[in-house]
């Protein structure tokens, strides 16, 4: 069954490797749209990034849509160390001829859900949940029409990337995050836990560039650009490659295990601001509102993602 998807994404290089995944997939899933998230990168450079990759794929017919320039109640933080000052760097990307459409991105989610049959989109996550959260503030009637929200965001037993408790797509808008949790929409949640299994190591990227395909060869090249902070900082045979699991757990949910747990967000704490606490013991009585991924099987979730970048130009 073909999922409709509208995509919360701020490309970095391993969300432009999800949404390659996910092109790569056209049996599976119907994309209505991205939206375009500060996160990464500020919101100009985001937007111009998901242009670039579906003029990569040859997906120009899909809309992409820019969203909010900040979190809900924050400045924004970025992540330029690590994804480089375009937030794309690595492949030579030539500048977009494509434009993205001048209705805003949290329009798009509320019009759009609105007037699907209820229950039939998904909304995939790899960014910061500001646009999500701040269409349910606006309209709070859709969040029983949303299927499910799977998001690459939190950590817990793996403590974060951008603070020692934090987890960037968290800290980076934690009241939005919460809003997002509180909604009672089925929501399962690909956290550092792990995301931090999947390492990118040099036998894999040579077989993403060995594909031959221009899509293979760019991602590869993104990611050597992006793994040098995370080999200098981790010290291990690869880089964590975050963003494909969300559609990786959408493909082939059997790769990964987890459980339904209550996730709760820390929005002021000194040392633990934005961090996603997992009731992973059930030890209180908070209603589990998330699926927790723990684990996954790295080998499979490559194969997956090699599969479905083999099918782009």
């Amino acid at each position: 069954m073909t999922r409709k998807l509208i995509i919360l994404t701020d490309p970095g290089q391993d969300q432009a490797a999800a949404i390659l995944m996910i092109l790569g997939a056209p049996a599976a899933f119907e994309v209505l749209g991205l939206v375009a998230t500060a996160g990464n990168i500020d919101l100009r450079h985001t937007v111009a990034n998901c242009l670039k990759l579906l003029e990569l794929a040859d997906r120009p017919d899909i809309p992409v849509f820019a969203g909010c320039p900040r979190p809900l109640t924050r400045d924004l933080v970025t992540a330029v160390h690590v994804h480089g000052p375009t937030g794309l760097d690595g492949p030579d990307l030539p500048e977009p001829v494509i434009e993205a459409s001048p209705v805003h991105g949290v329009d798009f989610i509320i019009d759009t859900l609105r007037k699907a049959e209820p229950g039939t989109v998904t909304i995939c996550s790899l960014s910061p949940l500001t646009n999500l959260a701040m269409a349910l503030v606006k309209a709070p009637d859709i969040a029983p029409r949303v299927h499910e929200i799977v998001a690459m965001a939190g950590a817990y037993f793996e403590v974060g990337n951008i603070t020692p408790s934090a987890e960037f797509n968290v800290y980076v808008d934690p009241e939005a995050a919460r809003i997002v949790l509180d909604a009672g929409i089925p929501t399962t949640l690909l956290p550092l836990d792990v995301t931090h299994e999947m390492l990118s190591t040099r036998a894999r990227l040579d077989a993403m560039r060995a594909l031959g395909n221009r899509c293979g060869v760019a991602t590869a090249e993104m990611l050597e650009f992006s793994e040098s902070f995370d080999l200098g900082k981790y010290g291990w045979d690869g880089a964590p490659l975050h963003g494909p699991c969300v559609p990786a757990y959408m493909l082939d949910p059997t790769i990964f295990s987890g459980r339904h747990v209550n996730v709760s967000v820390e929005l002021a704490g000194t040392l633990t601001q934005g961090m996603t606490v997992a009731d992973w013991w059930g030890i209180t009585d908070r209603p589990r509102n998330a699926f927790w991924v723990r684990d996954g099987d790295a080998d499979r979730y490559f194969a997956l993602l090699l599969e479905c970048l083999g099918q782009l130009p």
